[in-house]
């Protein structure tokens, strides 16, 4: 057992807190052997008579940095910095052993006198307001706010892309020269633009370690031998001398963690704030749609639907709306964070009267489908093959081959009658259980997804949406099968499905050339099949909720 983060883009990829400044070395392609250090080091301290290997100070491996004035005082930033640290999510927060240490480690770095680097935003933002009761009980939110770690809110902020924005300067230094900044949350994901746009590295910590990242104001750094920061007196503090025993921790846990906390808390769960309560609402049986709402939006699962749906048949001359790699997630397919003003979404906000600075996020506005729609596909570093090497909500609207944003291509598409397929690699669909990325994509009028493998829950929606689930055959891809994504697609075998049935797909080049493979389909069951075969599970639900001969209004 060893503290861990995991990142820069994947919650499952482990790095062990001695190996951080090999990883970020690794992400910048910069030189860096922890074993030549670690004997320069161990040399220093034996002409010294120290036994402790540790550093006073060692260089980071990052080399840019870029001066600028942050309320009147210079500082430095470059790659490697930290520009963002969150005690935050669901889930870590619930845990008050690590929100206690953390406050303890707060507690102890102030009394020590070091200070959070001015550059990086720090916030709390615990998902039950329990927290807040325990802490202050303990006596540890005075040291917090000394760090910078004020309440922000209660629930989902930075760990889904709320993390606001960053100082208007350090943004403008950040894109000006590319700089490779990072985030470190006690969050669950941390995937591409997730956290924040500008942000091409987030960590996922224990809020434990976000505390001391914070205060190091580094990604860049070995915890484990160089010093979290320098005090007042020009000494060096490091991890261990912040890290609280496990008994102080438990003995301040089992004092102020408090039973009747829940119970008041949870008792007025449900009374809201004044806004809330201020809200005009007439009751009614059915919800009154606002049709000036760019927030909520009546959606189109409910039309045309029919008791005797049309069975579904082979998907002909199908064009690849997109070409992608392995692990393409929920969040590359319908991101959650901030919307940006010159992708499609944010252009409908615009047209609708609403400015840049009230956009909000895609998550805040998952109610209105034409927002969604347009943010589906629509991650700023989605890698789309037929586009590479740029990057973002682009393709190739074929025959013309013209590049466009992936929402007009996909009207331009549907004007024409032309059906959609997506090409994919390994884990496609994998993190969030996000609705939205199955939704938007049978919205865009996807019929099919073509990949090696699928996440569990994702593959769950898209069936739920009607897409069908499609994996090639063992040791196959579109790699090796010479697709590039020009072809026509034309699937066969649809019509009398059942479950995990074997498919023909027959591509055709520009030049009448086709290649055809075999496909199976990931209806893994018999209600995969009857969910696929009546277009998704809402018009399931919908012919199921009726008698046959009655005729069901809706409102």
């Amino acid at each position: 057992m060893e503290p861990s983060l995991a990142g820069p883009a994947r919650p499952q990829d482990r790095i062990s807190l001695a190996g951080m400044k090999r990883a970020y070395a690794d992400i910048l392609g910069c030189a860096y052997d922890r074993d030549t250090e670690i004997k320069q080091i161990s040399a220093f301290h034996a002409e010294s008579g120290n036994q402790t290997v540790r550093a006073k100070q060692c260089q980071p491996v990052a080399k840019r940095q870029f001066d600028m004035q942050l309320g009147g005082q210079p500082v430095k930033i470059g790659d490697g910095n930290i520009v963002i640290a969150a005690i935050t999510s669901c889930t870590n927060t619930s845990n008050p052993h690590v929100l206690i240490g953390a406050g303890l480690m707060a507690k102890n770095a102030v009394s020590k006198g070091l200070k959070v680097p001015p550059f990086v935003k720090t916030s709390l933002a615990p998902g039950s307001k329990v927290v807040m009761d325990y802490l202050e009980a303990a006596d540890l939110m005075p040291y917090f706010k000394a760090l910078g770690f004020h309440l922000a809110a209660f629930g989902c902020t930075t760990c889904i892309g709320n993390s606001g924005p960053l100082h208007p300067d350090i943004e403008a230094v950040i894109k000006a020269n590319d700089l490779n900044v990072a985030a470190v949350l006690s969050g669950n994901r941390n995937f591409e633009a997730r956290i924040h746009q500008h942000i091409k590295s987030n960590f996922l910590a224990s809020p434990m370690l976000v505390v001391a990242f914070a205060l190091a104001g580094r990604m860049d750094i070995d915890l484990t031998l160089e010093p979290v920061g320098i005090d007042p007196n020009g000494e060096p503090v490091y991890l261990e001398d912040l890290w609280p025993a496990h008994d102080q921790i438990d003995a301040l846990v089992k004092a102020h963690v408090k039973k009747e906390f829940y119970e008041k808390e949870y008792a007025r769960i449900f009374d809201g704030d004044r806004f809330w309560g201020a809200l005009d609402i007439a009751e009614s049986t059915t919800f009154a749609w606002d049709t000036a709402s760019t927030y909520i939006k009546n959606p189109p699962y409910f039309e045309g639907f029919s008791l005797s749906p049309k069975a579904p048949d082979n998907i002909t001359d199908a064009r690849a709306f997109l070409l992608l790699g392995d692990s393409v997630t929920t969040d590359h397919i319908s991101p959650a964070g901030a919307i940006p003003e010159a992708y499609p979404a944010g252009q409908y906000l615009i047209e609708h009267g609403v400015s840049k600075t009230d956009f909000n996020s895609y998550g805040s506005r998952r109610g209105n489908h034409e927002v969604m729609m347009r943010g589906t596909f629509g991650n700023i570093r989605i890698k789309n093959r037929l586009v590479d090497p740029k990057q973002g909500s682009y393709t190739l609207k074929f025959p013309e081959k013209k590049e466009i944003f992936n929402y007009d291509a996909a009207m331009a598409y549907k004007a024409e009658g032309t059906p959609l397929i997506v090409l994919g690699g390994k884990e496609y669909g994998t993190g969030s259980s996000r609705d939205w990325a199955a939704k938007g994509t049978t919205l865009l009028g996807v019929q099919a997804v073509i990949a090696e493998s699928y996440e569990r829950i994702h593959r769950n929606n898209l069936v739920g949406m009607g897409v069908l689930p499609l994996i090639f055959s063992d040791g196959e891809n579109a790699q090796s099968l010479g697709l590039d994504g020009s072809e026509t697609f034309t699937i066969s075998g649809i019509a009398h499905m059942t479950p995990r049935k074997q498919l023909t797909v027959k591509a055709t080049k520009a030049d009448g050339r086709q290649v055809e493979f075999k496909v199976i389909s990931r209806l893994d069951t018999d209600v995969d099949v009857e969910y696929f075969e009546n277009g998704g599970i809402l018009p399931v639900s919908y012919v199921k909720c009726w008698p046959v001969n009655a005729a069901p209004v809706l409102p």
